[in-house]
């Protein structure tokens, strides 16, 4: 019979895996449940334990319990009395979520955890976040299933989860043929999320919730477009702004898979760390608002000498007084050469170019961590993420310093110098969670490099041999300085961010998103008996007597 340990006491969970098994001592560490729960093994050894399980996610799971707490006291109030009109509007002119949407349902939501692996999410979905009426954890792994049924036993919470042992594509579109719905869906795949975007958007309720991870960030950050491409229908570019790029493929391909079925979305968190992205989109239903979705979405022109981006929507939009909006495609103007460099484009996307985040949804977030801190091991890197992405800027993309001036091989500029330029020159700057020493800003790139251009000017001049080395180093540095640049301390430009944890220390040698978990269902094998079964001499020839007759010409 196996054997149960509380988790606080990894000395007897150690002493019951054995000594040879102190490599999987990480995975015992589930010291992010603070709630009181037990760790059960379903005869667990070096061979057979091939349940997926990474500690460094801790934060991922945090912040998904505080976003999911959250949503859950605002689904059943946004669910009743919207009525969509005829030009999909609700009756105070906001943009409609559907058709007229039922007032009585069962208290409580619903969430579908796609792949479940030991089944943790869902356990502390059941445990810490309040008004869960059911939780369906699944995977496709037989292993991940008993060890997700033991878990939920041994924690007490059957009447809230159940397991599913499925492919989670087939589960939810089951379950939509099956009229029952779920009000969030968890994709926390190992790589690519967009196998299962279909059938997500597809499964949830009206202004469902979406929780996509994509762990290929090598994909969605420039090392392969055309692996990108083939993944989210999309082109990646590499740029310094890599990592805000991956959110809006991933936002894009979700918009995509949404507006088949006259859905769209709505971020209302969209989170870059460590290895990983993590978005939180409601889904909601209106053909009419599908339409504004070109103008949404746009491609990415990238200059191949000095980098800047210049976006271009796929269509627009023309709001109209007391009439339906209209739509129209852009006019694109030249881009042969960068005005700044004289070097030629890269084209990238479509991307999603709206808003990353609901600035209102993650102050309600700050409220609940800042009230319950204690829950959350993470509540520190929570508490100074939200923070700066609630005061981002809607512009899309952002500037870092460091890679702003080694394009002209200048002395670095302080951060808070350039964003007091910015502020001085009447532009608006933020920060941005992706990445530090970072500038987000509405200021045109031609403004970003007068910056420059004056900083090199007072007194952090630039070698001739850098500049006769570089053509893009002496054109930016030869234009003239065509706007007021001052860098005088300016009290918008201080983001009062100091403290604040964004970046956590490597918690351990080699961390990252893992080994893919092991997986005995080969070709119908229940069994790793049964599967070296089937594989026994099947890189042998066939002998003589086993062989197969020769086909000849009369057969």
């Amino acid at each position: 019979m196996a054997k149960t340990y509380d988790h606080y006491n990894e000395e007897a969970v150690m002493e019951y895996l054995g000594e040879g098994l102190k490599d999987l001592k990480r995975l015992t560490r589930l010291l992010e449940w603070r709630i009181p729960c037990q760790i059960h093994f379903r005869n667990l050894n070096f061979d057979s334990y091939h349940v997926f399980y990474n500690p460094v996610q801790e934060f991922n799971r945090d912040l998904s319990i505080a976003v999911l707490s959250v949503f859950a006291k605002e689904q059943p109030q946004s669910r009743k009395g919207l009525k969509r009109s005829r030009h999909g509007s609700t009756k105070d002119g906001k943009a409609t979520t559907g058709a007229t949407l039922p007032n009585s349902r069962e208290e409580g939501i619903s969430i579908f955890e796609a792949l479940a692996a030991t089944g943790l999410r869902s356990v502390r979905y059941a445990l810490e976040v309040p008004g869960v009426r059911e939780i369906v954890a699944n995977d496709l792994s037989y292993q991940a299933v008993e060890s997700i049924e033991d878990n939920v036993k041994h924690n007490k919470v059957e009447r809230i989860v159940r397991t599913s042992h499925s492919d989670a594509s087939l589960s939810m579109y089951l379950a939509k043929s099956d009229n029952k719905l779920f009000d969030a869906v968890d994709l926390d795949p190992y790589g690519c999320p967009s196998r299962f975007l279909d059938s997500t958007v597809q499964v949830l309720e009206e202004g469902g919730l979406a929780l996509v991870t994509a762990t290929d960030l090598a994909v969605l950050a420039g090392n392969s477009p055309e692996t990108c491409y083939s993944k989210y229908g999309a082109i990646c570019l590499r740029s310094p702004a890599c990592h805000e790029m991956a959110l809006r493929i991933v936002l894009q391909c979700i918009e995509s898979h949404a507006n088949r079925y006259g859905k769209y979305i709505v971020p209302l968190l969209s989170i870059s760390a460590d290895f990983y992205v993590r978005v939180f989109v409601r889904i909601f239903t209106s053909p009419a608002s599908c339409k504004q979705s070109t103008s949404k979405l746009s491609h990415v022109f990238q200059c191949v000498g000095c980098k800047c981006m210049t976006l271009h929507p796929l269509g627009v939009t023309n709001l109209r007084e007391k009439k339906p909006p209209s739509y129209s495609l852009p006019r694109l103007p030249e881009l042969s050469k960068c005005p700044h460099c004289d070097h030629s484009y890269q084209m990238g996307g479509p991307v999603w170019s709206g808003p990353l985040h609901d600035p209102a949804f993650i102050t309600k977030l700050l409220e609940l961590i800042e009230s319950s801190s204690e829950k959350f091991n993470t509540s520190k890197r929570m508490l100074g993420m939200l923070s700066v992405a609630k005061n981002e800027l809607l512009t899309p993309f952002f500037y870092t310093i460091d890679a702003v001036c080694s394009i002209v091989h200048c002395v670095s500029i302080p951060l808070l110098t350039f964003r007091s330029a910015l502020s001085n020159a009447g532009f608006k700057v933020s920060e941005t969670h992706a990445a530090p020493n970072s500038v987000k800003t509405n200021a045109p790139a031609e403004v970003i490099w007068d910056i420059v251009r004056t900083w090199v000017k007072n007194g952090h001049p630039v070698s001739e041999k850098r500049i006769n080395e570089s053509d893009v180093t002496k054109r930016i540095l030869e234009a003239p300085v065509r706007h007021d640049i001052r860098f005088e301390f300016n009290a918008d430009a201080d983001m009062d961010t100091e403290g604040l944890v964004r970046f956590q220390v490597n918690p351990a040698p080699y961390w990252g998103p893992g080994l893919r978990a092991k997986n005995n269902l080969v070709d119908g094998c229940a069994t790793k008996e049964a599967k070296r079964k089937a594989n026994q001499n099947k890189n042998k020839p066939p002998t003589v007597e086993n062989a197969e007759p020769a086909k000849t010409d009369t057969e």
